[in-house]
């Protein structure tokens, strides 16, 4: 009735004949008298049915990955299970009889191999099931025999090293051998002898051996390819305007890749490079939260040109994408 209120606690039913809520904290008890100071105006801290989700609302698009966020509300609506797709496996190996894993003593001429690693890491932070060949040698035969026993059993194989003009690089002519290689080389930098293909039903992946190289070729090729692999969807990648911070100094003819920071300066973004950007500076990826995209058809840029850049997403699996319609 008018001028009469009930007790409830957060999360119950609206009591019948109820309209407006007010809270606890906002009224003073007397006995059995309440009083505010402001009047309860109808509908006041009530959350109707379907506020949140309507009947018939699309919860999570097939393709989608689902985030805790995802999982929150499906939990939210009393979803307790969905379908999804399996984990893709993934096969890695690098090359090369110089590397070898961290952890051991480093003899003369050898350097200890980072880009495995790297792409383990950036793989499983992907949900991929990876398979771990190690690091074979400069052999063609045992290349050769890896990516065979790699195919039987993997969605895709991802290779560092030996892909370039090198001698010893035995990877690219190992997959023309028994499989099929669709290119190689890009007009990228880094990661320009990138070579891509298939081995049995097993998608392949050859990437450049500098470290640095094998990060970008990553992100821009192989992350989107595994979101497909995985029933996902391809995106385009989030590009955003920028100005730079620093002078580069860049030949027209490949799009350029550099590792930076971006800060928010008098309400624009400004972009600063961090340190020397040769592909094998991984110390360049260190403290970077983006990319910075050099088009292909510009030279030496000045400090305060005008540029994009791509957030790097905070697990570092993935650039980020622009999201889908909803």
């Amino acid at each position: 009735r008018q001028d009469e209120a009930v007790r409830i606690f957060t999360g119950a039913v609206l009591p019948t004949g109820a309209n407006a809520i007010v809270l606890q904290e906002n009224v003073v008890a007397t006995d059995d008298c309440i009083a505010t100071s402001a009047p309860a105006r109808i509908g006041d801290h009530v959350r109707s049915r379907g506020q949140d989700v309507r009947r018939g609302a699309l919860l999570c698009r097939k393709g989608q990955r689902l985030s805790v966020y995802d999982l929150s509300l499906l939990a939210a609506c009393g979803i307790a299970t969905v379908r999804v797709m399996r984990r893709i496996r993934a096969a890695i190996f690098s090359t090369g009889d110089e590397l070898i894993d961290a952890g051991q003593p480093l003899a003369t001429g050898q350097i200890y191999d980072s880009n495995r690693f790297a792409v383990a890491a950036l793989l499983r932070e992907s949900a991929v099931e990876v398979l771990d060949l190690g690091c074979l040698p400069d052999d063609p035969t045992a290349i050769q025999r890896a990516l065979i026993d790699a195919a039987r059993c993997a969605d895709l194989i991802v290779t560092s090293g030996g892909v370039s003009v090198g001698d010893a690089d035995f990877v690219k002519g190992a997959v023309e051998e028994i499989g099929s290689l669709d290119f190689w080389r890009i007009a990228l930098k880094p990661g320009k002898p990138l070579a891509v293909g298939s081995v049995g039903k097993a998608l392949f992946f050859g990437l450049p051996g500098n470290p640095v190289s094998t990060i970008v070729t990553y992100l821009l090729f192989v992350a989107p390819a595994v979101d497909l692999l995985a029933g996902g969807f391809l995106s385009p990648l989030l590009a955003l305007p920028a100005h730079l911070g620093d002078a580069v100094k860049h030949t027209a003819g490949r799009r350029e890749y550099l590792r930076g920071v971006v800060r928010l300066e008098d309400g624009r973004a400004v972009v600063y490079l961090t340190g020397d950007q040769g592909s094998n500076r991984l110390s360049t990826f260190a403290n970077a939260n983006c990319l910075v995209e050099i088009d292909e058809n510009v030279g030496d840029l000045q400090a305060g040109d005008a540029v994009r850049f791509i957030p790097l997403a905070a697990a570092g699996a993935n650039l980020l994408r622009q999201a889908k319609n909803v």
